[in-house]
């Protein structure tokens, strides 16, 4: 089953459409790369993914266990390296809601959102920095 389809609109832009619930993402090449930097880039979204991600997962394992996690915020951090031009690091810093987490439930959040399907996606060169503040 197709996922989405993406078109190039011109400009450095393109519009990608999930097709099972017609959601559209514009997508704008940063100012560093010749575009306006007026949405998210493609680079963007692929780090933005890995925190989304990783809450998916959060998500589904505090479901299972019972454990309050709304309201977690990340920041998202993507630095870019050269020669070639890629993505070389992604920082995401897990700012926890105060709710006292004991060490187990701890554990078991940190290792979802280490395991997550993009987590282990992204090549192995990526380095993946993960802070979680409590």
């Amino acid at each position: 089953m197709i996922t989405s389809t993406v078109e190039y609109k011109g400009n450095l832009r393109t519009e990608a459409i999930h097709l099972e619930s017609g959601t559209k993402i514009i997508t704008d090449a940063p100012k560093d790369n010749h575009g306006n930097g007026e949405s998210f880039s493609p680079t963007d979204l692929m780090a933005t993914s890995l925190s989304s991600c990783m809450l998916s997962i959060m998500g589904i394992v505090a479901k299972r266990d019972n454990i309050d996690i709304v309201g977690i915020k990340t920041e998202v951090t993507k630095i870019m390296y050269s020669e070639p031009r890629r993505v070389g690091e992604i920082h995401v810093k897990l700012m926890m809601p105060k709710n006292n987490y004991s060490e187990k439930e701890r554990k078991l959040l940190e290792h979802a959102a280490h395991t997550c399907p993009v987590a282990k996606s992204l090549h192995p060169d990526i380095i993946q920095k993960i802070e979680f503040i409590y």
